[in-house]
């Protein structure tokens, strides 16, 4: 597969137990279930979604930008249940400068369940190998312990802290910023 081929259709990636497959409008009800739940996205935002109107443009935002070549939206599906259960986006993906960030959000009851870990191999061999990235990048809030530790296990680099990077209505949170290079990456799993 090559890069033009990526920009055609979303491809599909395969786990022992989930499918990532290109996001669809059709979707839009099932992710609007996590990405409105205020405990899902308490590491993500401070202001999840309240109407579906939100997820349609968020939606179609992510499939603008895919058409662009700034984003790879999928979402994760559970090959047991066939339940959609969370997304993972390759956003503000450059291509000229070989990066991109990942979005990744999990409906909280498959959270601490291993969804991440088993598909974080399965996403560096992608960005690093068929995109033929140099960087990728994962910010979260400092109090995402578990992400950190995700990140730090498959070999992400500490960056820094950046701090009072969002504001939640009540208080300040500092985002943390990992990446991996291509280097290292073919260091570890090369």
């Amino acid at each position: 597969m090559n890069r033009s081929d990526i920009f055609t259709v979303i491809p599909v990636l395969e786990t022992e137990n989930y499918n990532l497959r290109g996001m669809t409008r059709e979707d839009i009800p099932e992710l609007f279930t996590f990405l409105s739940d205020k405990e899902t996205m308490k590491f993500i935002t401070p202001h999840p979604v309240k109407t579906k109107a939100e997820v349609s443009e968020a939606v179609m935002d992510s499939l603008q930008n895919y058409n662009e070549q700034k984003e790879i939206p999928w979402v994760i599906m559970d090959k047991k249940t066939g339940r959609l259960i969370g997304q993972f986006r390759f956003h503000k993906l450059h291509l000229w400068h070989s990066k991109t960030e990942m979005n990744v959000v999990i409906s909280k009851e498959f959270q601490s369940k291993g969804v991440m870990t088993e598909l974080m191999e399965k996403m560096l061999k992608f960005g690093f190998g068929t995109l033929g990235l140099n960087r990728i990048v994962g910010d979260i809030f400092a109090g995402n312990e578990r992400s950190q530790k995700l990140l730090e296990n498959y070999g992400f680099h500490k960056d820094g802290v950046m701090r009072q990077t969002d504001f939640d209505g009540e208080k300040y949170h500092d985002t943390v910023v990992y990446s991996m290079l291509k280097t290292e990456y073919d260091r570890t799993y090369g």
